[in-house]
């Protein structure tokens, strides 16, 4: 029965990951859309940043960074990083997208607490993740060459654990995420600076962009799934 069961997730491996795909391919194409449709304001998408964060009373430095869409809000340095075609954007794409990163920086001034179990499950998961592969492979060397030890168990149960630890920081990482785009639409009504076709826009791109967590939690959950049955196949045999 472990083998249909492992067989039947390998399989759903791959429509997880065709939707990843999609996914990403609808975030790039909405944001692509989205950024022909300029805001009536012509406020770019740093001075939005900045009406937001004068807002709620945060205090932190905006800047531009290279590349698309690697825009980011750093909880270490206290400083929002928004990409090259956002920062000085007025598109309705890219006020989208630095709403979001504001969100981000009001979840912590305001202490969110989902965002700070996020943050320590991603350092620890960070610190574990270059072993994961040698003791996985540690683990099924000592089961096959040393007759199914307590030792190849323990290491192959270890890997199994750190592999859970990336899914789980999936898991925590898209409530805040959600949590973010929800701030960032509250918080663009309240300005009173955008229309109701303008606020449509900014929730299309960022619910695209939630897409992307939901299957990235996906892949993650069904490469775990088929880890341990494969940990388990190898204990009974």
């Amino acid at each position: 029965m472990l083998y249909w069961h492992y067989i039947i997730i390998s399989f759903l491996i791959f429509p997880a990951l065709f939707f990843a795909l999609w996914a990403q391919f609808k975030v790039t194409k909405t944001f692509d859309t989205f950024s022909k449709k300029m805001a009536t304001n012509q406020m770019t998408a740093e001075e939005v940043s900045k009406r937001i964060l004068q807002k709620e009373n945060v205090s932190l430095q905006i800047k531009g960074i290279k590349g698309k869409l690697t825009d980011h809000y750093n909880p270490k340095t206290k400083e929002i990083g928004l990409s090259e075609n956002v920062y000085g954007s007025s598109s309705m794409a890219a006020i989208g997208v630095a709403a979001h990163e504001t969100g981000h920086a009001i979840q912590d001034a305001k202490n969110y607490f989902p965002m700070k179990v996020r943050f320590f499950v991603v350092k620890l998961s960070n610190f574990t993740s270059s072993l994961l592969i040698p003791l996985v492979g540690i683990g099924i060397m000592f089961w096959f060459l040393l007759a199914g030890t307590i030792w190849g168990e323990v290491f192959i149960w270890t890997g199994v654990g750190l592999f859970a630890l990336g899914a789980l920081v999936n898991f925590v990482t898209l409530p805040v995420e959600l949590n973010a785009s929800k701030r960032a639409v509250n918080e663009l009504k309240s300005l009173n600076c955008f229309d109701a076709s303008e606020i449509s826009a900014v929730k299309k791109v960022l619910n695209a962009a939630a897409l992307t967590y939901v299957a990235s939690l996906a892949v993650s959950l069904i490469a775990l799934a088929r880890l341990v049955l494969f940990a388990l196949i190898i204990r009974r045999d």
